[in-house]
């Protein structure tokens, strides 16, 4: 059995079809029968200048290990792995402190939401009877809406986003999601926000491929018949030992099958089929942290002024988010654009690593710009 990385591989039209040995690519792009790309993601495959011999393709499973702050992606098939994931969720980011943190969704809806009553507050006249006061009532019961909770839906549309690009370049014929519970009712009707995402996500990914839900307590079992090591402690590790490894015992549980069976001495269980997991990228992905919606800051400076904060654009024809390669000392450094200064002594571009700490503030003319926003951060 070849233990051999695998590279995607696109028709002359786009069309994905089998992956093929690294060998093999080389030997292509040297050729001149096929070049070199990279999607968003940052995997690297390749499209063919020729038409292939054939299209016809193997089973390509792709797992989903779902966690509160992170999620495990993979691609597997029955002699390789292809490519692994590790999704920071912007939903929930990890943070030692105990109020939200502003940065993930929970926590700029929670702002929003004070600085809205604020501004309503400061509309109402107090010193005429409640009764004719310029209140609009209602229009509706807005207490009851089938909507998911926005934290809850940015993760999801992260997962979905890695799935829809991973489906441009590799022929998935399946989908295995875990089961992640939640099903408990509360007040006597409906279900937890967790599981609306989560029939939410099934419901989207079941246009890209069919979509079956696998138990989370048959994880572990597919993980140590397939030697895979898990880390429980910390999730927050951006390793596969944390998510990504989930992801493969629950693709490969397409392959293969643990299942009863009976003779005429003996009966129990036995593992049927094989399945081969071999070195593959890993990438993790992350969202830039950026304040889109946000007006100004919150408190004046001297003078009574409102200073900016938030936005995309910058004075000097970057965009945050975008990704840029600036040379500091003799050293190259790659990351994303996060702000600027824009005085009358200092003009300068914030770049960022891909877990948003600053890397350092640069002179615009020495930033150089390598990819547009793509509102993602990759790195394998």
């Amino acid at each position: 059995m070849n233990q051999t990385t695998r590279v995607p591989v696109i028709s002359p039209d786009g069309k994905p079809i089998m992956p093929t040995t690294c060998a093999r690519a080389r030997k292509w792009i040297k050729a001149g029968k096929a070049k070199g790309l990279r999607n968003k993601l940052g995997v690297f495959y390749v499209q063919l200048l020729r038409e292939p011999s054939g299209y016809l393709t193997q089973k390509i499973v792709a797992g989903t290990d779902r966690g509160k702050a992170f999620t495990g992606v993979a691609f597997q098939t029955k002699l390789a792995t292809i490519a692994l994931f590790h999704a920071c969720l912007p939903g929930f980011y990890k943070s030692k402190r105990t109020s939200k943190d502003r940065q993930s969704v929970t926590g700029k809806m929670a702002k929003r939401t004070e600085l809205r009553r604020t501004r309503r507050g400061q509309r109402i006249n107090r010193k005429v009877p409640f009764n004719k006061r310029n209140h609009r009532e209602k229009r509706f019961n807005n207490r009851r809406q089938n909507k998911i909770p926005p934290s809850v839906k940015a993760n999801r549309e992260m997962e979905l986003r890695i799935l829809t690009e991973m489906a441009k370049i590799l022929p998935i014929s399946q989908i295995r999601d875990e089961s992640c519970g939640g099903n408990s009712k509360r007040n006597g009707f409906g279900i937890s926000p967790v599981t609306v995402g989560q029939e939410w996500f099934r419901s989207q990914a079941s246009k890209i491929a069919p979509v079956l839900e696998v138990d989370s307590l048959d994880t572990g079992r597919y993980r140590d018949y397939l030697g895979l090591v898990k880390n429980k402690k910390d999730k927050s590790i951006q390793s596969p030992e944390t998510h990504a490894n989930d992801a493969i015992a629950l693709a490969s549980t397409y392959f293969v099958q643990y299942k009863e069976f009976h003779t005429t001495k003996t009966h129990g269980h036995r593992w049927i089929g094989e399945c081969a997991v071999t070195p593959a990228p890993f990438v993790v992905v992350t969202r830039p942290k950026l304040f889109r919606r946000k007006l100004h800051q919150e408190n004046y400076t001297k003078g009574g002024i409102l200073k900016r904060q938030g936005g995309t654009i910058t004075p000097f024809g970057f965009r945050s988010g975008d990704y840029v390669q600036v040379t500091r000392k003799g050293e190259v450094i790659r990351g994303w654009i996060g702000g600027f200064t824009n005085s009358g002594k200092t003009q300068n571009i914030s770049v960022y690593d891909h877990n948003w700490s600053r890397i350092g503030q640069f002179n615009p003319k020495s930033v150089k710009l390598i990819r547009r926003s793509t509102k993602l951060c990759v790195v394998a």
